[in-house]
């Protein structure tokens, strides 16, 4: 679920293609960098900051739309010796229903790996795993680890609503990740699996994101 660098400031806007906008202060969310990790020991001074994203996300797999709701993610980049280098901060995300499995909630977490560097192929990776809750499932019940790539979603291009903060709203998609099968479960497990047609393989599902982000220098 790419969540990535878009640039700095104005300065930067022509270059990346990014499209200038505005946006009430009532329309943007609010953004809490109390997750930002601070810089490694050898950091280069003044290259690094904290990015916080606040995030709306829909998964599909197969036929099953999942509205995710908000997601919060915070990470640091800067430069180690003149190298581009990141530390990820957290991922957080409210339970949200499981369309199909009557009292069943699902929540995201980070999977343990991370690159938001973005090039010419995507705009960055994410891994994270999905755990499910309810009465009569086993405490352990998750779907993952899910590999996310995503991409920028022509539907909702870059756009720079703020210079001082930094802010910037866009959308990312990845129409080829995998699902695999629920784990931990117990008996019912197969029957979530076959409800919400799981394992899905790469072609069958698509991970839809719209972002905004503000950049805090660390």
């Amino acid at each position: 679920m790419k969540l990535l660098a878009l640039g700095a400031a104005a300065a930067a806007v022509a270059a990346l293609g990014v499209v200038p906008g505005t946006a009430s202060a009532d329309e943007l969310p609010t953004f809490d960098f109390s997750d930002c990790p601070a810089p490694p020991a050898n950091a280069d001074p003044g290259t690094w900051r904290c990015e916080a994203f606040v995030s709306q996300g829909k998964l599909t797999i197969r036929d099953t739309e999942l509205p995710l709701g908000e997601m919060r993610l915070t990470f640091s980049e800067g430069r180690v010796n003149g190298e581009y280098a990141q530390v990820f901060g957290a991922l957080r995300h409210e339970p949200v229903r499981v369309p199909g499995l009557a009292g069943t909630t699902l929540q995201l977490h980070y999977g343990g790996y991370s690159d938001f560097q973005s090039n010419d192929e995507r705009r960055g990776e994410l891994d994270v795993y999905a755990t499910l809750r309810h009465p009569l499932l086993g405490k352990d019940c998750r779907i993952g680890v899910i590999h996310t790539v995503v991409h920028d979603d022509p539907a909702v291009p870059p756009t720079v609503l703020s210079t001082n903060p930094t802010t910037v709203h866009f959308g990312v998609v990845d129409p080829d990740l995998a699902v695999p099968a629920t784990t931990g479960c117990g008996p019912l497990g197969r029957l979530v699996d076959r409800r919400l047609g799981l394992p899905s393989p790469s072609g069958e599902n698509t991970f839809h994101q719209t972002t905004y982000v503000r950049y805090k220098p660390l």
